[in-house]
């Protein structure tokens, strides 16, 4: 297998006013992304409220987004807690040809590395063809891998763990494996992270950030000049001043009101918070509009 790199967007989902999910939109919205610099998007991770939408709806997506031209360039995220649950959901997935998943080890329970271990080795044995990403998001789930849990997992499935999403930042500068993709998860290090050898990045802000994102990518392995690294790194840097789900779902209503649906206890921005994201945004000269304006 080619190893996985470039810039994904952790997509957002889209949402209709009863707050059940809009399969076709949000495949639309996911695949946007794609025509505007994206590599690939990761569907079903935090940013997609992912833990909080039904698994019948999930399916009905994946059944759906099987059928469409960009299926190779998502990562299918799973954010169950349930073991079976997440074997059953991808073997559904792998039955549809999706084998690159991102897995975030369960929340809510303390646990080491053994037994982060045994819940990767579980998931593998019943779906050995599956390729995934690991997920390393402490403050989502209470528990970071460490460089040495990583090693060992590669090492006992070298087919199947084949990288990692770093939200937790304790790995993309020091983990060194070969044909292993690193993913930080923010775009404050990318252009780090391809300095250091990582892969590119998986965030939300990719969102609204594909196309300049991008554009930081290509230069860097062009050899050209990072003219637009600081503007990128200013963007998330506002954004990262509230809720990322809050701030993006906020952000995109301001052309579209069916993104001012979101799941509780997920919310909107509230308008304090939002005048100041808004305005922010347009002292960098950045708008819904328009991501490379100088």
């Amino acid at each position: 297998m080619t190893k996985i790199s470039g810039i994904f967007a952790a997509t957002m989902s889209v949402l209709n006013s009863d707050l059940s999910l809009n399969i076709e939109k949000t495949i639309n919205h996911a695949e946007k992304l794609i025509d505007q610099g994206c590599h690939g998007t990761a569907i079903f991770g935090s940013t997609g409220q992912s833990q909080l939408i039904s698994i019948s709806e999930k399916i009905d997506l994946l059944n759906k987004l099987s059928k469409s031209k960009y299926k190779d360039n998502h990562l299918i995220g799973t954010g169950l807690n349930s073991l079976g649950e997440t074997i059953n959901f991808m073997k559904i997935a792998s039955s549809l040809n999706f084998n690159k998943f991102l897995i975030m080890p369960p929340a809510y329970y303390k646990y080491g590395d053994s037994e982060v271990i045994e819940f990767y080795t579980r998931i593998i044995e019943s779906i050995p063809e599956s390729k995934i990403i690991l997920y390393n998001f402490e403050k989502l789930c209470g528990y970071k891998f460490s460089i040495d849990c990583v090693k060992e997992l590669v090492k006992k499935f070298p087919s199947q763990i084949v990288g990692v999403k770093d939200s937790s930042y304790n790995l993309f500068e020091n983990l060194k494996l070969e044909n292993f993709s690193i993913f930080p998860g923010s775009e404050l290090k990318l252009l780090k992270g391809l300095q250091l050898g990582c892969s590119g990045i998986i965030t939300a802000t990719c969102n609204v950030t594909a196309e300049i994102s991008r554009k930081v990518y290509d230069d860097f392995h062009s050899g050209k000049e990072q003219s637009f690294n600081k503007k990128l790194c200013n963007i998330r840097t506002a954004f990262d001043k509230f809720n990322l789900i809050s701030g993006l779902h906020t952000f995109y209503s301001q052309d579209n009101e069916i993104y001012k649906n979101i799941l509780p206890p997920l919310s909107l921005l509230n308008k304090i918070d939002e005048k100041d994201l808004i305005d922010t945004l347009k002292d960098l000269n950045f708008t819904s509009k328009s991501s490379l304006a100088a």
